[in-house]
């Protein structure tokens, strides 16, 4: 009987290890590659702003410090840039008195307090393809530590180990307590009226 009970359990434990052994169900995943950072290179990238009144309207630049943007593939995911308020320039006033009286106004509490705030930035939330290398951008823009959301067209073309992005974005400045001269806070401000949107034209470049 003990030669019986002996051989029964031997040859029963392949039967019981199958019946303990745990079965997984769970999928299999494959590692997938995380975004490439590509990082902004402030010396070739530009802004161009625009900014309108009743009577005319004046333009300049300002400097991108820096930023990094996110690619997978050759897609856009994410990403962030500075811009350094500190840089503005005015372009369209030739006299020297003059463009340094309206750039000191700019640079002023009036506008953009750029010794308060001395950057300004863009972060996206939101980077989606609609064909080709047009996008529909959505993100956060922080102008004098007022960060508000905003939505603009954009073209991105990555090209081996270069990012090259352009986008003509329109912002309402009231949103970030730039109110002078606004005709939505102000009355009877006949032809002193500025504008409340500005543009900037946007031109980045970023290397991997």
């Amino acid at each position: 009987m003990r030669k019986l009970a002996t051989i029964f359990f031997i040859s029963g434990a392949p039967v019981l290890m199958s019946f303990n052994a745990p079965v997984s169900n769970a999928p299999s995943f494959k590692n997938e590659a995380a975004p490439v950072a590509f990082k902004v290179d402030g010396a070739k990238s530009k802004v161009a702003w625009l900014a309108k009144k009743v009577t005319g309207s004046h333009n300049g630049s300002i400097s991108i410090s820096g930023g990094d943007l996110q690619v997978d593939g050759s897609t856009l995911k994410g990403g962030t840039f500075t811009i350094d308020t500190r840089s503005m320039t005015v372009e369209d006033i030739k006299d020297a008195n003059g463009n340094a009286r309206l750039l000191n106004h700019l640079k002023s509490d009036d506008f953009f307090s750029v010794e308060k705030h001395p950057n300004a930035t863009f972060t996206i939330t939101s980077a989606k393809k609609k064909s080709g290398n047009e996008y529909d951008i959505t993100g956060n823009l922080t102008i004098k530590g007022i960060t508000q959301p905003i939505t603009f067209p954009a073209s991105v073309v990555v090209n081996g180990n270069q990012l090259n992005a352009k986008a003509a974005i329109t912002i309402d400045r009231t949103k970030f307590d730039i109110k002078y001269r606004s005709k939505s806070f102000f009355e009877n401000l006949g032809d002193k009226a500025i504008y409340d949107d500005f543009t900037i034209d946007v031109e980045l470049v970023a290397n991997k």
